[in-house]
């Protein structure tokens, strides 16, 4: 390889780093260190090899394996432009008429060489065909046919010429509407099972290939954006941060599934901290007078010291949950680390609101399953309300009146909401006398900082009486228990 060559190699390389580290993969140096040393071992015309160097050496959990593969394939593409297909997916040549400034024909331009013909990149006519492979593809199960097809459909259907300077010319979006593979469906379903496959492991495998191919053509559409753009603008804006960095408040159906099995995990690594971190902590304050008493056989030298023994205390903790909205899901994970670390506390009780309260304790039973435990809060939450708005106040209040043993001298009070409680009274009155006589108190708000007190957030006036912590994804909910506990 020439001295350029290397030149550029290491540029991109130290690149993908960066934006790894920017969608929140933890890089060290001496990981990126070891990547390296990996990679000098491995053959480069192996891109597939080249990745899981990569991985091994940057990766830690699996959760951030999907960022990984999104910004690899990024900043080492599989292929350049149409990558040398013909119309019909196959090699053979360019399927896109490029224009003087880079972008391709679409829909809209003039039909081809061949209006008629082959040379057509869309009408009713290639829709179908493409429709067709697809779908053989699909059933097939071809994941190289379907890589190839996913690479043409983005270039003949994702094209979108015009658009004004700076702005991408090709959609994802825009090739997904036009094919609609998830209309397909039932034509694999019928298909896998007419091949042996029972229905509901026909369902499933549909959509994982329905779900896996969308995939793919997204990645195509960055790709190819990343290349009139540069890698570096589209890791900048285009892609989503790893689970545990992703905003509560901005989850999709995908990751709130994603969530709930990263919360397990994310418990044990904290219970594991916590223990060896106790386990460190053991030794209780110095004992002056056994030291002194020691010391009388060296001399007067306090060659060893002795420490008395730690009083061990665990607070009993009181969990207070707005369940409104978007909110119900930041409360739900909440509540369910917690309960996964509940042998931290003495003590642990849960309750949610909308506008009255209602107390959830007895939904976190020992060996209960997750995704029960999920539906029965969901279902507990109509419980939580009397007129369907918001009300912090008149919670707060209800709170006070039904359940006044829940604080004591040895509780602590966490408060899980957005504070946002349409313009009613906040009755920071009864929040004081709530937090008056208890151990410590915290209120977590889901909500970026920047939106604290703009329309009906009060969330500055409840932090005078509570301190307010932002906790907006898995890693700074993981951070506050560990500084907790």
């Amino acid at each position: 390889m020439t001295a350029a060559g290397t030149s550029g190699l290491l540029e991109r390389h130290i690149a993908f780093l960066e934006a790894l580290r920017a969608a929140g993969l933890p890089v060290s140096l001496a990981e990126d260190l070891d990547a390296i040393a990996a990679l000098t071992a491995l053959s480069w015309d192996d891109r597939a090899l080249v990745r899981e160097g990569y991985a091994a050496t940057l990766v830690k959990r699996r959760a951030q394996r999907p960022t990984f593969d999104a910004l690899f394939d990024l900043y080492f593409p599989r292929l350049v432009g149409d990558g040398g297909l013909g119309l019909d997916g196959t090699p053979g040549g360019s399927d896109a008429e490029t224009s003087p400034d880079g972008d391709a024909d679409g829909p809209d331009a003039p039909d081809g060489p061949d209006a008629a013909g082959e040379g057509v990149r869309d009408n009713a006519a290639a829709l179908t065909d493409f429709r067709e492979r697809l779908l053989d593809a699909l059933l097939a199960g071809d994941d190289d046919a379907l890589a190839r097809m996913a690479a043409e459909m983005v270039g003949r259907f994702g094209a979108m010429p015009g658009r004004g300077p700076g702005l991408s010319s090709w959609s994802a979006y825009t090739a997904l509407q036009r094919v609609a593979p998830g209309e397909l469906v039932d034509k694999i379903v019928a298909g896998l099972v007419a091949g042996g496959r029972g229905d509901e492991e026909a369902d499933r495998a549909a959509a994982q290939r329905i779900g896996a191919f969308t995939r793919t053509v997204e990645a195509d559409a960055r790709r190819r954006i990343g290349e009139e753009k540069g890698p570096d603008h589209v890791a900048s804006v285009a892609m989503r941060p790893t689970i545990d960095r992703l905003d509560f408040l901005s989850m999709r159906r995908a990751d709130l599934e994603e969530m709930r099995r990263e919360i397990h995990p994310l418990a044990r690594r904290l219970a594991s901290r916590l223990t060896q971190e106790h386990h460190a902590r053991r030794r209780g304050p110095l004992d002056f007078r056994r030291t002194v008493r020691a010391s009388m056989s060296t001399g007067g030298v306090p060659l060893t010291t002795h420490h008395k023994p730690r009083r061990p205390h665990r607070t009993e903790l009181v969990v207070l949950c707005d369940v409104s909205g978007s909110v119900a899901h930041f409360a739900q994970f909440t509540l369910l680390l917690v309960f996964a670390l509940r042998d931290q506390f003495q003590a642990v009780r849960a309750f949610t609101f909308v506008d009255d309260v209602h107390e959830v304790t007895p939904y976190f039973r020992p060996g209960a399953d997750l995704v029960d435990v999920m539906g029965d809060l969901a279902a507990s939450a109509a419980h939580a309300a009397r007129f369907g708005r918001t009300n912090y106040g008149r919670a707060l209040t209800r709170f006070a009146e039904e359940h006044p043993d829940a604080l004591g001298p040895r509780s602590s009070l966490l408060v899980l909401g957005d504070a946002r409680s349409n313009y009613a009274d906040l009755r920071l009155d009864v929040l004081r006398e709530l937090t008056a006589g208890i151990r410590h108190s915290w209120w977590l708000n889901p909500e970026h900082r920047r939106h604290w007190d703009t329309g009906d957030s009060a969330a500055s006036r409840y932090g005078e009486v509570v301190p307010m912590v932002e906790c907006r994804n898995l890693t700074q909910l993981g951070e506050f228990v560990h500084q907790v506990l």
